[in-house]
């Protein structure tokens, strides 16, 4: 799908200087192609701000060429910014109120750094559940990545994220649960997915919600899940927006943390991610970096060239499998109208007639048969949350 550049954000001219699809406003207004509208709340800490805008406009315009995607970023209050980072968004982004006065067809909710033990204690807490909340009433579909997920869960159906042992760090085999759902069609049954955290939700945990689990992992666990209608709500707790060097950037920032003595421990390397030989360059560095931190002395470069020479991206093509999947099922439900969320005759509760616990009902609307005779009013597509339980927090 085309990515329209309707705005001067720099990150729509840095993809088309790269060969991504980027249509200029004037070029899209002479295309007679549907828009869709996708909001990007992005709340990723400063210094992935921009990188984070990159990897999920390209997802978006890696998929089917049927419609003009207006990618709108925004983000919430309660989030720590540096003052170029704030000239960023302002100049940038567009408000909340904003787009909620103007609808979107779409939304995908970033993860975010966190501070204290528990999510309900952070700043950006309220803020995030007011736009969850609206989304989930307005928007026919919200994808949530790692921390996201994490607070949806939790907010919408009282699932707690457990906190691990050690950092779930690297690429991590997966399989397909359920192949046939509409948005694993034409992926592979088994692939990598890279993941980067602290915590976790699982698979057992969602199910026992009656949740959808659709993609996890041996050593990972969940990686993909999706609300009990199959749509309204999905759960990425990967990274597949991931670059090919995403978590060798995240590596040099833990050795560049333990050289300055802000970490005691020695950074392990991102599991299943680099090969053997690049193994065995990173830990000769990390030696000499332990020898110059031990002498008082700086640290040798980083070898950031050299190890990215020998990565693999085992995951992009089933991201991009599965964000198109995604983008083809939004494109089909929702309305014409921008800020309305679904075409008359799609039930808001089983957009895609998936469920097995209420009785079915069309899910795209019908010719009628007779002129004369009008048709029974649709169910308010506004008056229904997606998944909420009564004792969600």
């Amino acid at each position: 799908m085309p990515i329209v550049a309707h705005s001067a954000l720099p990150t729509f001219g840095e993809l088309a200087a790269v060969g991504e699809d980027v249509l200029s406003l004037e070029q899209a207004r002479h295309a007679d192609i549907r828009e869709l509208h996708v909001g990007l709340l992005n709340m990723m800490p400063d210094a992935a701000l921009h990188v984070t805008e990159q990897q999920f406009i390209r997802l978006l315009g890696h998929a089917n060429r049927i419609v003009q995607v207006y990618v709108h970023p925004f983000t919430v209050p309660g989030l720590v910014r540096d003052d170029a980072a704030r000239d960023h968004i302002e100049r940038y982004y567009t408000p909340f109120e904003q787009l909620r006065e103007d609808g979107l067809d779409a939304l995908i909710v970033s993860g975010a750094n966190v501070s204290n033990p528990r999510l309900e204690q952070e700043a950006f807490w309220q803020p995030l559940l007011e736009v969850i909340d609206w989304a989930g009433d307005h928007v026919t579909s919200v994808l949530c990545s790692c921390l996201a997920t994490h607070a949806l869960l939790q907010h919408l159906h009282g699932i707690s994220r457990r906190p691990l042992q050690s950092k779930r760090w690297g690429v991590f085999a997966h399989r397909a649960t359920r192949p046939g759902h509409p948005l694993l069609r034409g992926i592979n049954s088994r692939f990598d997915v890279p993941h980067s955290r602290w915590n976790e939700v699982t698979s057992v945990q969602l199910e026992a919600r009656g949740l959808q689990v659709l993609i996890e992992s041996t050593e990972a666990d969940l990686h993909l899940g999706a609300s009990a209608d199959g749509i309204r709500m999905v759960f990425l707790q990967g990274h597949p927006e991931y670059d090919t060097v995403s978590l060798l950037k995240e590596y040099k920032r833990e050795v560049g943390r333990y050289s300055a003595g802000e970490l005691d421990q020695l950074p392990p390397l991102p599991q299943h991610y680099v090969s053997e030989s690049a193994a065995r360059l990173a830990h000769r560095h990390l030696e000499a970096v332990v020898a110059a931190r031990e002498a008082g002395r700086p640290a040798p470069p980083f070898p950031e060239d050299e190890l990215a020479a020998g990565l693999d991206n085992t995951w992009a093509d089933t991201a991009k499998a599965v964000f198109a999947n995604w983008l083809g099922l939004v494109h089909r439900l929702t309305d014409v109208e921008r800020g309305v969320p679904f075409m008359p005759g799609v039930d808001p509760e089983d957009p895609l007639g998936l469920r097995t616990d209420r009785p079915h009902r069309p899910t795209a609307p019908t010719a009628p048969t007779a002129p004369t005779a009008p048709t029974a009013p649709t169910e308010s597509s506004t008056d229904h949350h997606p998944g909420r339980e009564p004792h969600a927090t």
